[in-house]
């Protein structure tokens, strides 16, 4: 469903309505202390609580780990849950009308959010029917087949909700509307059943197949999957796209496989229903499939919210289909791979089996050795250009060189090339070490023909002794931290907003920062007088979807912080004295380079404006020097 944006009114009436300690309350035993609530941190492991519910600010933060939010951020992180869903399932729960920006939209959203809470609760049924005829004399074969040929345990079968679709034409079809009374027509909607062509009814759409539920994060069936136990064609066949089911953005399996990711920063992806469950059946708990179909940005997006690392291995079939599919899902994440969102591996398990068929003959530790020993996918991707080519004849090293170069040119990442133009010069060099210089500098050509210049000669000027100012790492911290300060003030201290604002534009400065830069720009879209500011620009970060790791402090005020508020207008001249350091720097930098490319027998007048404004700024950089050690230093 493509959900409207909400009206803000609806945002604010649900963080009005939702009491932080009730929403915690559900995820973490909290006990109060004082004015607040304690317990253990959900978002990391800890022996001693840190982790505190503040009633009055509605409000949660980790002194531990620096998780900070409200009850939206807190069920978003811990669920993995988009904005819009965690306000909508909060709205419900708390009988909060929910509004649209677009009035005329808001009796369509709630058409559709009904139609949703029928379709879910007709699939659950259906799954019930299949559980139940599963066990019964006609589901026989069935069971045979999942205890026998795919040796699953009753506890597997169990927990994956597998059953079976009888050989009827409308044995479900009269089950659901003669014996449940549901409509004809949100069985259609849940893709359940088909007209005829003829117009004389409708049929089933699985028959005489086994069947597996296909849930979604928060493990509600919105689809299935069936395995036909005959000949017939297809030999999978899954729901078509509905209301609730979209093939493309659905993995099998990761309401099962979502803690497992988180807790081994690690996700893996096979291709079949059975492959999944043959790895969860044997303990391994971080596994998903993707339904038959190219992994698509969608839903590697879907798993990478439950890594930190983004580890991601891709473990298809070693056949040739299973290479075709991965290097297919390989292309669809390839972008996200080359700038380094996602670390991919992939695992072509040793011959040509597939999960399911591996773990009947080893074990899950062997298995798991595989996945360590997994190549990252460059790597596998380079294997494969060589496999079977003969690079001692001109043919085959001319179409893999080719090849391999097409393949580095997309890396964005300067030492990931140069380590990856070592790596396949020593491929290329066939073990003889006095080829590789050679070939690095073959395949530096080819890929970057225009970066292999001649170095210029170096200018009377830029042999000078003249040093340039930088910031060290300790004056870039320092900055930092004053920056962060200068925020919490205009967060924490209302009347000093508009002071803040003007000596800003009076000086023409800027945060120097990019996650500070950004957390101005978004301050600057509310009033000054906003009295919830923290909380309004906690939402706005939330619904653009936006990291708050990197700013989440700026929301909170320590006994440290709270001492230097006390010491406002001296904090404020101090970081701008900082920031107007950096600025004054670049100028420096700035007419020091022009003042090196001219020559002043031929420019003498330009060589004296330089000379000139580079006197100024280190002026005036030494006067800020003094302004800044006037107080920053004690204040940090």
């Amino acid at each position: 469903m493509q959900i409207p944006r909400l009206h803000p009114d609806t945002i604010e009436e649900v963080k009005h309505r939702a009491d932080i300690v009730d929403v915690v309350s559900e995820y973490v035993v909290l006990r109060k202390r004082g004015k607040v609530f304690v317990g253990l941190c959900p978002f990391h492991d800890e022996k001693s609580p840190s982790f505190t519910v503040s009633p009055s600010k509605q409000m949660y933060y980790c002194f531990g780990c620096r998780a900070a939010g409200n009850a939206i951020k807190f069920v978003m992180d811990l669920r993995k849950y988009q904005f819009t869903e965690v306000v909508l399932d909060l709205a419900r729960r708390y009988q909060v009308p929910i509004k649209t920006l677009e009035p005329e939209q808001r009796e369509e959203l709630q058409r559709q959010l009904s139609l949703r809470e029928q379709l879910y609760q007709v699939l659950a049924s259906t799954a019930q029917f299949y559980q139940h005829a599963l066990r019964q004399s006609l589901g026989q074969k069935a069971m045979q087949y999942l205890q026998e040929h795919r040796q699953l345990k009753a506890e597997t079968i169990q927990q994956f909700g597998l059953g079976y679709a009888p050989a009827g034409w409308e044995t479900l079809h009269r089950y659901l509307v003669e014996g449940k009374h549901y409509p004809v027509q949100l069985l259609e909607k849940a893709g359940l059943i088909k007209p005829r062509k003829d117009g004389g009814g409708y049929y089933d759409v699985f028959r005489d197949r086994l069947m597996i539920p296909i849930r979604d994060i928060q493990g509600r069936i919105i689809a299935f999957g069936g395995r036909t136990l005959t000949e017939e064609q297809p030999k999978y066949l899954n729901s078509p796209e509905t209301e609730l089911f979209s093939k493309g953005k659905t993995l099998f399996a990761l309401d099962h496989a979502k803690d497992g990711i988180s807790k081994l920063d690690q996700a893996v992806v096979v291709e079949g229903y059975f492959d999944a469950i043959a790895l969860h059946a044997a303990g391994i708990n971080n596994a998903v499939a993707s339904l038959g179909t190219a992994l698509s940005i969608e839903q590697v997006r879907l798993l990478l919210r439950y890594t930190d690392s983004k580890q991601l291995v891709l473990n298809f079939d070693a056949d040739k289909a299973g290479i075709n599919a991965a290097e297919r899902a390989i292309g669809e994440i390839a972008t996200l791979a080359y700038k380094g969102e996602v670390q991919l591996k992939i695992l072509n398990i040793p011959h040509g089996k597939d999960a399911d068929e591996y773990l009947h003959s080893h074990t899950a530790e062997e298995y798991q050795q595989l996945l360590a020993n997994a190549p990252l996918w460059l790597n596998w991707q380079i294997a494969e250009i060589i496999k079977h080519r003969d690079l001692r004849q001109p043919t085959g090293f001319q179409k893999v060189t080719k090849e391999i170069v097409k393949l580095l040119q997309k890396i964005v990442n300067s030492d990931t090339l140069n380590y990856y133009i070592s790596y396949c010069a020593e491929i290329l060099s066939l073990g003889d070490a006095r080829l590789i210089p050679l070939r690095v500098e073959n395949l530096l050509t080819q890929i970057a023909p225009n970066s292999v210049q001649t170095r210029p000669l170096r200018s009377r000027k830029q042999k000078s002794k003249t040093p340039k100012l930088s910031l060290v790492t300790t004056e870039r911290s320092l900055l930092e931290q004053a920056e962060a300060l200068l925020l919490q003030i205009y967060l924490h201290c209302p009347e000093q907003r508009q002071v803040i604002i003007d000596e800003l534009e009076e000086r023409n400065l800027e945060f120097s920062l990019s996650h500070h830069r950004f957390f101005w720009q978004q301050s600057l879209e509310f009033a000054v007088e906003e009295v919830d500011l923290i909380s309004s620009l906690e939402n706005k970060y939330l619904e653009l979807s936006e990291d708050l790791i990197l700013i989440s402090h700026l929301f909170h005020l320590n006994e440290k912080t709270n001492k230097e508020i006390l010491r406002t207008p001296q904090v404020v001249q101090a970081t701008f004295a900082c920031m107007e350091i950096v600025l004054r720097e670049k100028r420096y930098r700035h007419f020091m380079e022009l003042w090196e490319k001219i020559d002043p027998l031929t420019e003498p007048e330009k060589d004296k404006f330089y000379a000139d404004a580079m006197y100024a700024e280190k002026m005036r950089l030494q006067e800020l020097d003094k302004q800044r050690h006037f107080s920053i230093t004690e204040l940090l």
